[in-house]
Parts: structure tokens; C-alpha cells; sequence
């Protein structure tokens, strides 16, 4: 296996990293010091999108520096998960950076889901828009009411209704919910069907966030932050009626299609991670030699310099195993890569939260300030422990793969 990225992934990762060093950085820190200084709190009905954001949008598009992590060659950037694995890496550097190239979670799962999934109808209507970057989605899966590490405790329903679907339960930490250009969201819940499998009792729907019944209820702070305006909230589907149409590959199917979804996506977010750690390792160390204390620089104090050594090391090494797990995807799909994508899953965020934790000892008062990303780089990591599935969950994946190798019955 070669990870040395191609020609095509040098190209884009060079240009990417000019625009976000000459468009992004110089406007990203007055961006968020803005947002933050709205003071808005949990109202999303008064969150706005700030218009720079939008112009970078515009610029990223004219570029050729847009959906990027799809592979397909017309709609995206054509590059295979390891090819767009150190793109991501790099975006990881920037808490803006994803959405500015299109490239952000939770609209770059749904719209795989589209393109691998959906019907012509389903592409046009939703899927095109969302390529264009005119809205923004929804994905819908955790429920405030049962162990959402289980999906198959899920509660809400799907059921069918002659040539209609009607949906019912509560759904909650649907990041992106209190964004203003959310226009649809991605619903899963049951379909109980007796002639099926536990794995065939689930359906994904499309759900326009403006029909009869979708009630959103409020948004859920992350550590005291909101996280305008996207934010992630918790919504209501009171007897919400959609044709039929609207369901995504048919009924019964959406643990198939979670599976199809999760996979590149987890990637993603790894790789973002190990682009973060890098940048709070690079903060580390500049705070470290600019600051002196009882005579010598910080870095030279209290076990910093094997703190350093440590981080790096994590940090190559799940760099190392995140490259590994994209170039399995490519070569055998993701059901075929599940040790590695649930290996990566605990590895990226444990590492970006070990090194952002480190940087902010070594900053002290600031490093949970405001004044650096760090805070808001730790809540990322600590919140990726829990998102796509809790570390232990990803675990018990490796776990059961690996007695299964030894012949052994699942327990």
C-alpha cells in the first residue's frame, strides 16, 4: 500500500492551503469574535449567517475548490477517500474552512446519501441545492429518550400511510437545526416490519424542515456555547405526512444506508482532528518558547519537552492509521474497513484531546479563553468521543471482529 497522495491531491491540498492562508485566515478570527459578540444565546430565530462567509462561498466555488470530498468527478472534487484525506487534514486547521469549501458535516453525509442513494427526483430537489451551497441540511438520528449508542432502541417511527409516510418522535443533537438556510433534514426511525430483520425495521426520509408538524423545540449548548449559527437542537415531528417518495431507497433500509454514510464521514472527521492536534501542537510550542518563567522558557519546565515528543508521536501515528483505514475504503468498501473506521473513530478525537488539553495547560488562563481556538477545538474532540457512535460502541466493533477471526459466536 502507497500513502503518498497522488498528483491530482498535491494540486488541490496546495491550493487549498494558499486560499486558506490568503482568504480564510485573515477574516476567520473577526468572523467568530462577531458571532460570539451577538450574544443571541439559544435563540436560533435570530441567528444570522455572516455575509463573509457567504463570499468566501462564492470565491471557494470560482476557485474549483468546492465539494471536495465527493469523488465524483462532475459534482465534486473527484478524488478517492485517501486522495481527499490531507485535504481534510488541512480544513482541520480551520473552524471555517469546511464550510467555505462545501465540505462540512452533517451536509457532506447527507449528500453522499443522495448521490449514492437517491432518486432523480430526491437529486434534483435536494440534492443539487446542497451541491450549490444554497442550503444547508439536517441529519436526524439521536433521541433524548432512550440509549441512542443502541440505534435499534430508537423510539420515532415511519409508517406507512397509503401513498404517504407519517412521522412521529423526538429527535435531538441535530447539528446544523438553528441554521437559517436549513431548509431539509435526513430522518431516521422505525419501520416495524415483522416479516424483517432487526437490521430491516429502519427507514430514512427526507423532511422538509417547514412541514406541518416539524416543531423545533430548542437548541442544546456544548460546553455554554451555541455554536451560531449552526447549532444543534433538538426537534419534534408531531403526524408529519410526506409522500412516499420522500423515503430514501426504500423502506427498511436505512441501516444500509448509515452504514454507506458513516464510513467516508468518519474519515473526515479524523482526519480534521489530526489537522486540529497539529495546530494545537504548533500552539504549544510557540506559547512554550515565548513565555519564560523562574528563568527559563515554558517548554523547558515541568516535563513540557516530553509532552511535546508525545504529541507528535500521537499524532503521526493516527495519522498513519486514518490513512490506512481511506485507503481500505477505496480498496474494499467501508463494511469491508470496519476495524479500521471504528479504530480511527476512537483514536483521532482521544489524540486531538490529549494534545488540545496540553496546549492549554501551556497557555494557562488563555488556553480556555476566547483568545485562542483551543476551547472551542477541545469541545470538538470531547464531542466526537460521543458523536457517530460513543468510543465504547466502536470498541465492542473491534472487539466482536476479532473473536469472530478466532471462531468465536458473537456475545
Amino acid at each position: 500500500m502507497d500513502f503518498q497522495p497522488s498528483a491530482k491531491s498535491q494540486d488541490v491540498l496546495r491550493r487549498v492551503k494558499a486560499f486558506m492562508r490568503d482568504a480564510i485566515a485573515p477574516v476567520e478570527v473577526g468572523i467568530w469574535r462577531e458571532t460570539l459578540g451577538r450574544n443571541n444565546g439559544g435563540d436560533w430565530t435570530r441567528w444570522t449567517v455572516d455575509p463573509r462567509v457567504e463570499e468566501l462561498k462564492e470565491k471557494a466555488r470560482a476557485a474549483g475548490l468546492w465539494n471536495l470530498f465527493l469523488p465524483d468527478e462532475k459534482l465534486g472534487g473527484g478524488l478517492s477517500t485517501l486522495e481527499y484525506a490531507p485535504v481534510a487534514e488541512e480544513t482541520g486547521r480551520s473552524l471555517l474552512a469546511p464550510e467555505v469549501f462545501n465540505c462540512a458535516a452533517p451536509d457532506t453525509g447527507n449528500m453522499e446519501v443522495l448521490h449514492v442513494y437517491g432518486s432523480p427526483e430526491q437529486k434534483e430537489r435536494w440534492l443539487q441545492p446542497l451541491l450549490a451551497g444554497r442550503i444547508r441540511s439536517v441529519f436526524c438520528m439521536t433521541e433524548p429518550d432512550v440509549a441512542s449508542s443502541d440505534a435499534t432502541n430508537m423510539q420515532a417511527t415511519a409508517v406507512p400511510d397509503g401513498g404517504d409516510v407519517v412521522l412521529n418522535g423526538k429527535k435531538w443533537w441535530s447539528s446544523g437545526l438553528g441554521d437559517p438556510r436549513a431548509k431539509v433534514a435526513i430522518f431516521m426511525a422505525r419501520t416495524p416490519d415483522p416479516a424483517k430483520d432487526r437490521h430491516h425495521q429502519h427507514s430514512m426520509v427526507l423532511v422538509p424542515l417547514d412541514a406541518p408538524g416539524v416543531e423545533i423545540k430548542r437548541m442544546l449548548s456544548v460546553f455554554g456555547e451555541y455554536h451560531e449559527p449552526h447549532g444543534h437542537g433538538e426537534v419534534h415531528f408531531h403526524d408529519v405526512r410526506v409522500p412516499a417518495s420522500n423515503v430514501i431507497a426504500g423502506l427498511g433500509n436505512g441501516f444500509e444506508i448509515a452504514q454507506g454514510r458513516l464510513g467516508p464521514g468518519r474519515i473526515h472527521h479524523c482526519m480534521r482532528c489530526i489537522g486540529a492536534a497539529e495546530l494545537a501542537l504548533e500552539l504549544m510550542i510557540d506559547r512554550g518558547m515565548a513565555r519564560t518563567a523562574f528563568g527559563k522558557p515554558l517548554v523547558n519546565l515541568g516535563g513540557n519537552r516530553e509532552r511535546v515528543a508525545e504529541a507528535r508521536i500521537a499524532i503521526d501515528q493516527a495519522r498513519l492509521l486514518t490513512l490506512y483505514a481511506a485507503w481500505k475504503v477505496d480498496q474494499v468498501g467501508s463494511l469491508g474497513a470496519m476495524t479500521e473506521i471504528s479504530a480511527i473513530k476512537v483514536i483521532a478525537p482521544n489524540v486531538l484531546q490529549k494534545v488540545v488539553d496540553m496546549a492549554i495547560q501551556i497557555h494557562g488562563g488563555a488556553g480556555v479563553s476566547h483568545d485562542t481556538p483551543l476551547s472551542a477545538m477541545f469541545a470538538q474532540a470531547r464531542c466526537l468521543r460521543l458523536a457517530d457512535g460513543p468510543d465504547e460502541v466502536h470498541k465492542g466493533v473491534i472487539a466482536r471482529i476479532e473473536l469472530a477471526k478466532r471462531g468465536f459466536a458473537k456475545g
